[in-house]
């Protein structure tokens, strides 16, 4: 059983990551919504109004940047390098797994493939900067308020829930790719027989 992980408990810890992985889901679906001059469009793999990748992403520039709060510019730059290198090996592992990952810079300039662009890039890094400066002391007091009287508790139901959520979604999300492999299959097939 881990005690204490990035120096707070594993409770603290969780309460801190599904806090992140909200206000990123809630930063994805308004950009998107922006992007996109619809109504409110929903952002997320899972059911759940989170983005856990946020979570993993706010960790890694808190604990591996934080030393460099002496320079912006260095933690600019490292933070907005490291978080495009985590959103290229994202949409790898999910383009493998699912046939697509859930986001597309085609339409940007000075893309790669769709998969990053300059523009992400740079609001990666000033991310970076606003995650060590100023989220974290503020998720951290967010925390504080509560987890004496009940954040055991909620850490524990946010992660049930969480792995439940997640099981189904990666269950529907290997099924979708498996039933587009199928049409795909069977379009061939009919392409193949009208020709012949």
């Amino acid at each position: 059983m881990i005690k204490n992980y990035l120096g707070m408990d594993i409770y603290y810890f969780l309460n801190c990551f599904f806090i992140y992985s909200f206000l990123g889901y809630i930063f994805e679906c308004i950009v998107l919504t922006c992007q996109t001059h619809s109504r409110v469009t929903d952002r997320g793999f899972v059911r759940c109004p989170l983005c856990t990748i946020y979570g993993v992403g706010a960790f890694g520039a808190q604990y591996l940047l934080a030393p460099l709060t002496h320079s912006y510019l260095q933690l600019f730059i490292i933070g907005a390098v490291a978080a495009t290198v985590l959103e290229i090996v994202t949409a790898k592992l999910m383009t493998k797994l699912f046939g697509c990952f859930w986001w597309d810079y085609n339409n940007r300039p000075f893309n790669y493939r769709g998969v990053i662009c300059l523009e992400s890039t740079i609001c990666w890094g000033i991310m970076a900067v606003s995650i060590v400066v100023l989220f974290h002391p503020l998720v951290m007091r967010i925390v504080d308020m509560y987890y004496d009287l009940c954040g055991k508790p909620i850490a524990v139901i946010m992660l049930v829930v969480y792995c439940i959520d997640f099981s189904t979604s990666f269950y529907h999300a290997i099924g979708e790719k498996e039933n587009i492999a199928v049409e795909e299959n069977e379009e061939e097939q009919q392409l193949a027989e009208s020709i012949n």
